[in-house]
């Protein structure tokens, strides 16, 4: 924490966690999009635009580039103009929300700046974190761009990496917003720290990160549409087929089955080492914080755990798939507090 605390720090840290807040709603209500195949029902990109068609006119024009798309060629040439709108509406909220976080962060962030109330380590950092999210918002038109070409379907990659940034995004407001509560509070006295809980502890939200962006390739490709069973597939443990493209590394992110069952694997690793990390934190001293996160976490990852499980089983409903994605978050924002909180020195130690 090289910032230093200033009568306004509380007051900027909560203000990160707001926005932090409000990037969560949008990776859930991205989730739902995807979910009810309504990210590409806006074929064109206009930032700048905020108000939806408005009157029959302009829903016919709107409905007109969308007929141009593939996906009402190939999947929805069935549908009217009130049909589309059904759709429209998801897709919509999802830009605008994204625009109002943009307006969230930048009319504090100059306010914050006029009133000296940062200094220049944090004015970087909160400037960095108004580039990412603007190079969020275009990540997510070069990832809907994909699925307006030949088939309407985006790549998992595009979608793999739209996913990752928000998540990038997401995990550091929360870490600078909680660099500054503790840069706030009072300093704490040493204490010797058992280094290598904290160790795998700051690794815990990476591991969270990657099973998610595993299971952002399993959404690209479409792969819990199949393979509905569990603990097997195709009533394996390790089913046939799993390298049969190549070059071999090309499994891990284009051949369906393979992505499933990598997703698997690391879903139950992850939950594992959570329930390995929560044994091992009852033979240490910790604090009250620290004890409470790392309880919550465990029953989060069983609980995260019974979701995927029952999604894939019931074939990815709606409801189920949202619930899915949004435990997903709550663990990784587990995972980054308990992270965040094992790393200052007053902690926990040894018995």
């Amino acid at each position: 924490m090289t910032t230093a605390p200033s009568p306004h720090t509380r007051s900027i840290a909560w203000w990160l966690i707001v926005v932090a807040a409000m990037v969560f709603a949008m990776v859930v209500l991205g989730g739902a999009t995807r979910l009810t195949e309504s990210g590409l029902s806006m074929v064109q990109w206009k930032p700048l635009t905020v108000l939806p068609p408005i009157g029959a006119e302009q829903w016919q024009t709107e409905f007109e580039h969308y007929q141009q798309s593939p996906q009402f060629q190939k999947e929805n040439s069935w549908m009217q103009v009130g049909d589309f709108q059904k759709i429209y509406w998801l897709e919509y909220l999802h830009r605008l929300w994204g625009r109002i976080i943009g307006f969230a962060f930048a009319v504090p962030f100059l306010f914050f700046l006029a009133k000296r109330a940062v200094d220049k380590p944090l004015a970087w950092k909160l400037g960095g974190l108004f580039i990412l999210g603007g190079a969020q918002g275009a990540l997510g038109w070069f990832m809907v761009a994909s699925g307006l070409v030949d088939r309407p379907e985006v790549s998992q990659y595009r979608l793999a990496a739209h996913f990752f940034t928000a998540l990038i995004l997401y995990a550091a407001l929360i870490w600078v917003a909680l660099d500054l509560f503790r840069a706030s509070r009072p300093p704490e006295g040493e204490q010797v720290c058992d280094h290598r809980f904290v160790g795998y502890a700051t690794a815990l939200p990476i591991a969270a990160l990657l099973v998610m962006i595993a299971g952002a390739f399993v959404a690209g490709l479409d792969a819990g549409l199949i393979y509905n069973t569990f603990p097997l597939m195709e009533g394996r443990v390790v089913p046939h087929g799993l390298y049969d493209l190549s070059p071999w590394y090309l499994n891990w992110f284009e051949n369906v089955k393979t992505v499933q069952f990598n997703h698997r694997v690391l879903a139950i690793a992850l939950v594992l080492f959570v329930i390995a990390l929560f044994c091992w934190s009852r033979l240490l001293e910790m604090s009250a914080r620290a004890r409470l996160l790392i309880t919550a976490l465990l029953h989060m990852a069983l609980i995260q755990a019974l979701l995927g499980i029952s999604t894939l089983l019931l074939v990815v409903p709606v409801s189920l798939g949202i619930a899915h994605q949004t435990g997903a978050l709550i663990l990784f924002t587990l995972a980054l507090c308990l992270a965040h909180t094992v790393r200052a020195p007053h902690a926990l130690k040894a018995d």
